[in-house]
């Protein structure tokens, strides 16, 4: 009994570790942030070990990932992680709670961590969504802010920055300053351009 639920854990860490991996290396691929790839790593296999030996304590799926849910947020909380970090420590969180208290058969779990990565593998190209980029910026010709002069503001941008500029939306204007904070929009020209 005792070989069947070891043979049932190191599975399920495998699978769990592997996922977690392939699935960091899409974000790293894209983001070049190393540190962040190893942590959300470390994490996932982390949360992975700790929810099974928790969960051989009788605590529940949902107890399990509350407690980690608040783990991650206080350890992550002083870190100025985007919407995109935070979806994938959600992701990697997900599945390695998933693997360690879930009840499905492992070619399910297999198949559930696959259509994760597959889904952000897809995002993370230009297959479903196009590839812009956005920064804001203080600009101090405040005639081109007029809205009759958006192609006149949007040439001197690209101008400027030699950035594919878009669109250009206004954030707020310093007319004491005659300065506008604008916010460009723009195409990325390959996948490591940021």
């Amino acid at each position: 009994m005792d070989s069947a639920i070891d043979h049932h854990f190191l599975t399920r860490l495998i699978i769990n570790t592997l996922s977690v991996f392939v699935l960091i290396r899409c974000y790293y691929t894209v983001s070049r942030h190393r540190d962040n790839a190893a942590s959300f790593t470390l994490f996932g296999v982390g949360v992975f070990l700790v929810t099974a030996l928790l969960h051989s304590a009788s605590v529940s799926m949902g107890f399990a990932f509350g407690l980690f849910a608040v783990f991650s947020m206080l350890r992550y909380r002083t870190e100025a992680l985007g919407i995109k970090e935070m979806t994938y420590l959600f992701l990697v969180i997900a599945m390695a709670l998933l693997a360690a208290v879930g009840s499905m058969q492992h070619i399910e779990l297999i198949g559930l961590n696959l259509l994760m990565i597959l889904l952000a593998v897809l995002l993370e190209t230009r297959l479903l969504l196009p590839r812009h980029g956005e920064k804001d910026v203080e600009y101090e010709k405040i005639e081109n802010v007029h809205v009759q002069q958006q192609a006149a503001l949007i040439d001197d941008l690209r101008q400027r920055t030699g950035l594919d500029v878009f669109r250009v939306d206004v954030l707020s204007i310093s007319y004491l300053r005659d300065t506008a904070m604008l916010r460009m929009h723009y195409r990325l020209a390959s996948k490591h351009d940021r």
